[in-house]
């Protein structure tokens, strides 16, 4: 009987002192701020009111301390899973948006090589791709008007990694045949040079002087002389020996 009594005293403590806990976390202002956590208050009541019940005022203290301790423990995994939980989502997003990334640049890849293999198809079937520059006389500069169609032509040769670039330059019958063969690979150079502005490697030009070597002798007609000072620019695929030429 007096076991009894004294246990439900330490219950009435017990109470008494959740009473005064619950009406001390009432009291508190609300910018205050608090050590524990929720669940370590609570295993810290719980922990009071079990130790009480069972082994009076020192088993409630002694509850006090393992509910605190259980409570803080089962907080601390709670944070633990949610940071993991949180992380695993993150992880998903971002595999997501990686596979989505894949998936375009597969796309483009495709795309690039559907496009140039559609380039080499046309440049293989053609005779007609190239073009000629002409010159003034004992001149080597590139005329304006041939800028525009050089530069297409030395991006299409850039887009094709397979196709080399020849360039070669001529000179009409009048000058010596030295002064004609230094005229003419000058000639060649400087269109050249327009063509590697375009993209073109240096390594898949050849460059050509013939001089006069090639022109025909016209008396002295000069229409027929602008036509033997010229830049022929060709395309050669080296899977085939046909040469992409304009006449």
């Amino acid at each position: 009987m007096k076991t009894s009594k004294l246990r439900g005293r330490a219950l009435g403590l017990a109470l008494s002192g959740c009473a005064a806990v619950s009406a001390a976390y009432a009291a508190a202002s609300p910018d205050q701020p608090r050590g524990g956590s929720k669940q370590e208050d609570i295993g810290a009541v719980s922990g009071l009111v079990v130790g009480a019940v069972a082994g009076g005022p020192v088993g409630a203290m002694v509850g006090v301390a393992a509910g605190a301790i259980l409570g803080d423990r089962y907080h601390r995994q709670a944070q633990s899973s949610a940071a993991l939980a949180e992380d695993l989502k993150r992880s998903e997003t971002q595999r997501g948006e990686l596979l989505h990334n894949v998936a375009e640049l597969d796309g483009s890849l495709s795309q690039v090589r559907s496009r140039n293999e559609e380039l080499a198809s046309q440049l293989a079937r053609t005779d007609q791709l190239g073009l000629d520059v002409s010159f003034r006389t004992d001149d080597d500069s590139v005329a304006s008007q041939a800028m525009s169609p050089l530069l297409k032509l030395g991006a299409l040769a850039a887009s094709l990694p397979q196709a080399q670039v020849c360039v070669a330059g001529f000179a009409d019958p009048r000058g010596s045949d030295a002064y004609n063969d230094e005229l003419s690979l000058r000639r060649a150079t400087n269109v050249a040079a327009v063509l590697a502005s375009a993209g073109v490697p240096r390594e898949r030009i050849r460059i050509e002087g013939h001089g006069k070597t090639e022109a025909r002798e016209a008396d002295g007609d000069l229409d027929a002389y602008a036509l033997e000072r010229r830049v022929t620019v060709r395309l050669l695929l080296p899977e085939t020996t046909e040469v992409a030429a304009r006449d």
